[in-house]
């Protein structure tokens, strides 16, 4: 918080600040009682500058110095409520005597515009005098909103309209939103920064007139209450003196009927938010944006119990403790709306993983949700289902079609395969979204009910009410949801945003975006105001601790089109006869200092996302295309590691320092390999390249020796339209020795520098990590390598590696390629970690006993603070409080390993979208293709021309289902007489099938092997893309 709209002026009295504080209790401070000193009330009150980071600097001394001087003055303007002297057992095993006050202030403003009675100085946002911009039939005069915690929790969508302004939100109801939901806390206190909203914080608990006690048997939510009612009333009796010509108004906007019953009775008006929200005639489409509170007990209508009752919290809690309930995250399926994994917390190996299948076993979880399950029966256990199936139906009631599919995943299994299989019998925690994706017009005549199909096929689909049907048919929108009575297929919803046409670029970028939970807002005002002002130069300050090195042949390698150049090379002989090979990278942390604005933003998106047609920057792009972007013939700050090397490429002497580089050239991987190959070519950069390429081989050469894994990935690249950006061709990418020479000396300087702060900070150190896969990941690539007479031994990364390298087929060239590439799905995930936190720091995939990244400062965060680290660990700069704070570190490196996992699913997301605009416009083609998985009712296989991954399904809805048989062991698919085993090679059709608007997609057919009744021709001609889209048509006639 940074004290706007808080209430407090800069004359606010109460008494001196302590140093050795608690954490805050009900609104105030626990306190070391110390002669002369007593505590101050809580962030909302007088204690708002400390809790915002101003505590610190100059604007501390500042503050010490009022509050030193108010305090003197307290007796005549702050009146002590209460004091509680009780003492505590600390953990040394000593007591210790803690003070808690309450002080109670009669100057903290209204927030009203011109008050005339609170001398009319606000800093911040406040309330407009005329508030005329909401015509409510209920309430035509001027008035604010004063809403209750629970209109704020669960009505937040519609407050953040545009049309609901002049808010007084009060401390009481923060404080509990507080406590309830981090997310709609700061959703708020971002409208309370807004100052086009208007929303105004009144620190009511610190206000002499509005302060309630708890009464003798009153419990805390009733206490709370009759506060709001009070705060109400006050307000409304405050502003008749400063509006008795306007009849200003404050009306309490609540959805408690008894507390707005109360409210009626003491003569505040008072409505619930679907009454206020209806009678804003001018806003119609307001109402949409309503959540439905219906609770489980109360569902919205009649109808028949679908699900069982989830338990309540305390019996979940009581059964996990006991070992009746497992805890964990539910992880519903892709492929199988009808099947969830749950990952159980902190329990044994053997059930880590629980298997849900079917609707009445999922039980109304979603996928992220925090569930307690229930494990069955063995007799009961099944094993993970390989049938894809889609939540298809219109029809949201209509169960029996489920229970038929349920049957059909129940298939007899190998008893080896049967995995602990359980049932969801309670919720811990939601971790619901909001949510984009399409409405799914109901076919009923002016029904107001319709359903939302998500974007994110994990997600069930949503029931929601809205009039504007017609209007959002056929554009891409945000749903919330409220919640899931038993008797209802689907959970309800509301409508929250219209975000724009289906198809649209701009539109489904937002939406790949927001699914994935990528930051991407125009940075603030507030971080573009700790960037460097220009013209910028290097000046001699900068020049302090470090190194001049523009007289190096150093010059950088990078994709085409690549302006934020993180890192550049170098290699010279020295005159001993070793080699000189230095990395140089953005020395990006000179320009984001610790704890601002900056870096605070920095640190929240955690990482660039690249798109096919964009990026989404982590710094602004000042920093990441300009200064900090180590571009040619310009002078730059650099942070160098440097080696003396060897011919061979070992390792004499490792130095590390901040520099000041001038790039002698910016190169493509391909401008840089021509050089290297060509005999013309002589120069100081080629000469330089060589050498790194040399040395990279012989590093390489040795790493795999040691155990490093090398894997594949099909990576594509769209060349686009200069002027449309549509995407005009689609290749693999193209790896060159060059590609390898980078990767090799980034790898080096990262795990050089990992030493290098693990010794200087064992404890505190960013590292990052690969685990090694368990055995049961393996299993699909060892039955696949098996049924082409092959072996792979998985023991170690050394044995995986080996095994891969011998896999080899004179008559198939390409196996090793899906080798490879099935190898890389069985890997698990690589995570950033603080070294004082974990006690496994070795990367599996690099076969590497430390790790950490280094050398992509302006793309990672991560990196930032390494290079935070090492300057630290070389005297290069000082150290601050986080960056020794392990368990601060832990909780950073979760948000990093978050950020990256999401960065990569949107960039997935955006090549499979901009793939749907390439065959849209290129139409119907067959290509050659390799079976990857082969599931009970499909196969999934890879296109190497496209690098293009597809399902081609053998059950199609209006025809006959052909007979399949499923052999998991070997694995292969058998349909009439012609068997599929994975790598076989095939012939599809590939064509944009646009007859589900919900969900586009690439589809694919079998052309070769020829299967009657299955595959189809290889010929175009016949085939009708759009007679889904003229059936539709047809319908809506």
């Amino acid at each position: 918080m940074d004290g706007k709209g808080s209430g407090l002026r800069p004359s606010a009295r109460f008494r001196p600040i302590l140093t050795d504080l608690r954490r805050p209790v009900n609104g105030s401070l626990e306190v070391f009682p110390r002669e002369g000193y007593t505590n101050i009330p809580e962030e909302e009150g007088a204690n708002f500058w400390l809790k915002c980071g101003c505590a610190t600097g100059p604007e501390r001394d500042t503050f010490r110095r009022k509050s030193t001087k108010a305090g003197r003055d307290s007796e005549q303007g702050g009146e002590m409520l209460k004091s509680k002297t009780f003492l505590k057992k600390t953990r040394a095993g000593g007591v210790m005597k803690i003070v808690r006050e309450h002080y109670l202030r009669d100057d903290i403003g209204c927030g009203a515009s011109g008050c005339a009675a609170c001398g009319g100085a606000h800093e911040g946002p406040v309330l407009e005098l005329q508030p005329l911009d909401r015509a409510s039939s209920l309430c035509p005069q001027p008035h604010y909103l004063l809403p209750d915690t629970n209109v704020l929790l669960h009505q937040i969508d519609v407050l953040e309209d545009p049309a609901i302004r002049n808010v007084i939100v009060l401390q009481t109801v923060l404080q509990e939103v507080r406590n309830r939901s981090a997310p709609v806390y700061k959703r708020i206190r971002d409208m309370t920064n807004n100052q086009e909203k208007h929303f105004y914080t009144f620190t009511n608990e610190h206000h002499r007139e509005t302060y309630v006690e708890q009464l003798q048997g009153e419990n805390s939510n009733d206490r709370n209450d009759r506060a709001i009612r009070v705060a109400a009333k006050w307000y409304n009796e405050h502003l008749k003196d400063m509006s008795a010509e306007n009849q200003l108004q404050v009306i309490f906007i609540t959805n408690d009927r008894k507390n707005k019953e109360k409210a009626i009775e003491e003569g505040i008006p008072a409505f619930t938010c679907e009454e206020y929200i209806k009678s804003l005639t001018a806003n119609p489409e307001l109402i949409d944006r309503l959540a439905c509170l219906a609770e489980e007990g109360n569902e919205i209508e009649s109808g028949k119990t679908i699900f069982s009752e989830h338990l309540p919290l305390s019996k979940l809690q009581q059964g996990i403790k006991s070992g009746t309930y497992l805890q964990g995250t539910f992880r519903a399926s892709r492929e199988n709306y009808l099947e969830a994994t749950v990952w159980v917390h902190g329990d044994d190996e053997d059930n880590k993983e629980i298997i849900l299948q079917g609707l009445k076993n999922l039980n109304r979880a979603i996928h992220e949700d925090i569930v307690a399950v229930e494990l069955l029966p063995k007799h009961q256990w099944v094993a993970p289902s390989s049938v894809v199936l889609q939540d298809e139906g219109q029809n949201e009631d209509d169960i029996e079609k489920e229970e038929e599919r349920e049957r059909i995943l129940k298939t007899a299994v190998n008893e080896k395969m049967l995995k602990p299989t359980g049932r969801v019998v309670g919720i811990i925690k939601r971790n619901w979204r909001p949510y984009c994706g399409m409405l799914s017009k109901s076919d009923i005549k002016e029904s107001r009910r319709h359903l939302f199909t998500p974007a994110d096929k994990r997600i069930p689909r949503i029931r929601i009410e809205t009039r504007q049907a017609s209007t959002l048919e056929g554009r891409r929108i945000i749903v919330a949801v409220d919640g899931w009575p038993r008797n209802s297929r689907y959970p309800n919803g509301h409508f929250v945003k219209n975000l724009g046409e289906v198809g649209d670029k701009e539109t489904e970028t937002e939406v790949l975006l927001l699914e994935h939970d990528v930051p991407h807002q125009a940075f603030s005002q507030a971080v573009l105001s700790f960037l460097p002002k220009m013209p910028w130069s290097i000046t001699e300050k900068d020049m302090k601790n470090r190194e001049d090195l523009r007289h190096l042949c150093v010059c950088s390698v990078d994709p085409p089109g690549c302006t934020d150049i993180d890192d550049a090379l170098h290699c010279r002989e020295l005159e001993n006869g070793n080699l000189e090979v230095g990395v140089h990278i953005a020395d990006v942390s000179h320009f984001i200092r610790p704890g601002n604005a900056l870096d605070q933003e920095s640190a929240r998106r955690g990482t660039t996302v690249y798109l096919c047609e964009k990026r989404i920057d982590m710094v602004p792009e000042l920093l990441s295309s300009n200064l900090c972007s180590l571009r040619s013939n310009v002078d730059r700050l650099a942070f160098s590691c440097i080696w003396e090397m060897t011919h061979n490429a070992e390792i004499l002497k490792t130095r590390f320092t901040k520099s000041v580089i001038n790039s002698k050239a910016s190169l493509t991987y391909a401008e840089a390999q021509m050089r290297i190959d060509s005999a013309a070519m002589n120069d100081n950069i080629t000469t330089s390249l060589r050498g790194l390429n040399k040395l990279a081989k012989i590093l390489k050469k040795r790493r795999i020796e040691k155990g490093a894994l090398t894997l594949s990935s099909p990576e594509v690249r769209f060349h686009m339209d200069s002027e449309t950006h549509d995407p005009i061709d689609l290749q693999t990418k193209e790896l060159r020795e060059t590609n390898s020479m980078v990767e090799e000396f980034m790898l080096l300087a990262n795990i050089s520098v990992a030493k290098k702060i693990h010794e200087e900070f064992s404890e505190h150190a960013l590292l990052r990590k690969h685990p090694a896969p368990p055995p049961s990941n393996y299993e699909i690539l060892v039955k696949a390598a098996k049924s082409k007479n092959l072996e792979i031994k998985t023991d170690t990364a050394k044995a995986l590696a080996d095994s891969l390298d011998r896999a080899d087929s004179p008559i198939f060239p390409y196996l090793n390629t899906l080798l490879r590439i099935l190898a890389t799905r069985c890997m698990m995930q690589a995570v950033y970690f603080c070294s004082g936190m974990d006690n496994d720091f070795h990367h599996y995939g690099l076969a590497s006993p430390i790790y950490t990244h280094f050398t992509s400062p302006i793309r990672r965060y991560a990196d930032i603070i390494v290079h935070r680290l090492l300057a630290v660990a070389i005297g290069a700069d000082c150290t601050y409080p986080e960056l020794t704070d392990k368990h601060k570190l832990a909780d950073l490196c979760k948000n990093l390993n978050f950020r990256h996992k999401m960065a990569q699913y949107a960039q997935r997301a955006s090549v499979a979208f901009h793939t749907q605009l390439f065959f849209k416009s290129k139409g119907i083609v067959s290509e050659e293709a390799y079976i990857l998985f082969v599931r009970k009712n499909a196969i999934v296989v890879l296109i190497p021309k496209y690098g293009l991954e597809g399902t081609v399904f053998f059950e199609e809805k209006d025809k006959p289902k052909p007979r399949l048989i499923y052999d998991d062991e070997i694995p292969s698919l058998k349909i009439e007489d012609t068997v599929f085993h994975v790598f076989d090679k095939v012939k599809v059709k590939i064509m944009l099938d646009s007859s589900n608007l919900q969900h586009q997609k690439i589809r694919m057919s079998l052309v070769e092997p020829q299967i009657p009744g299955i595959s189809v021709s290889a010929d175009t001609s016949n085939m009708d893309i759009n007679e889904p889209e003229r059936k539709k048509k047809k319908l809506q006639k």
